[in-house]
């Protein structure tokens, strides 16, 4: 089995892959045996990204299953195969489309990483991503003023006081071997058989879930939520 489970999770296009890109050597260079699993929708080039770093690298295609539960569905099957490759740290990288879902589980290392060029509000929309980190990354500090990169700090501190926060540069690699010193020091894990998800997962499914495509109340079923327009018109 292997000693760490390391979750990077973070809306699209945040910068997860270009600090998995810099972090993985790293850890590789320290003695550590990494692998990668690349969770994704349809497509994804980034496991020949890996492999070309001489990382083992395997990629989950979830197409028309929401891929957060997909990751969880196929945990398991994970751990198996990195003692298979004999990996002691599997790093996965999530899709990160859905903001509601939070695939970390209580025995993984929880990372969230957020873009620092968006709004500084932006941490605050990210839910259970956010909140239930062990570890936050902002990414590309290099285009934001130090006052930007405080605010930031700040607003993560607010909504999660205990997550430890590393500021990195992607592309340049700055700040990856504070967060590897870090992962490295964290206690190994024995067993996962009794893992458990830090939070609940959206609730149930609707008929658009399992394949419906007619728009209109009379096809809505399972778990259907409306907003309060009546509400709204005061």
């Amino acid at each position: 089995m292997p000693k760490k489970i390391i979750l990077f999770s973070g809306s699209s296009a945040v910068g997860k892959t270009a600090v998995l890109r810099t972090l993985l050597p790293y850890m590789k260079q320290k003695g550590a045996r990494p692998m990668i699993c690349k969770i994704d929708c349809l497509e994804s080039e980034d496991e020949a990204v890996y492999r070309r770093l001489g990382i083992p690298a395997v990629t989950g295609l979830s197409r028309d299953i929401c891929p957060d539960h997909f990751l969880v569905s196929n945990l398991p099957e994970l751990w198996n195969y990195a003692d298979h490759m004999k990996c002691d740290l599997l790093f996965i990288e999530s899709a990160g489309l859905c903001h509601r879902c939070s695939p970390a589980t209580e025995l993984s290392a929880a990372g969230c990483v957020l873009d620092c060029t968006a709004s500084c509000k932006s941490p605050g929309r990210l839910g259970p991503m956010v909140t239930h980190a062990d570890f936050i990354i902002p990414t590309k500090i290099d285009m934001v003023s130090q006052a930007e990169l405080e605010i930031i700090r700040w607003n993560l501190r607010e909504i999660n006081p205990g997550a430890r926060i590393f500021p990195v540069d992607g592309l340049a690699g700055y700040g990856v071997e504070f967060l590897g010193d870090w992962l490295d020091s964290l206690p190994d894990c024995l067993s996962y058989e009794n893992d458990r998800l830090r939070h609940t997962m959206p609730a149930g499914v609707c008929s658009y879930c399992v394949g419906e495509t007619r728009v209109g109340t009379a096809f809505q079923q399972g778990v259907v939520g409306k907003i309060a327009l009546e509400e709204a018109a005061g």
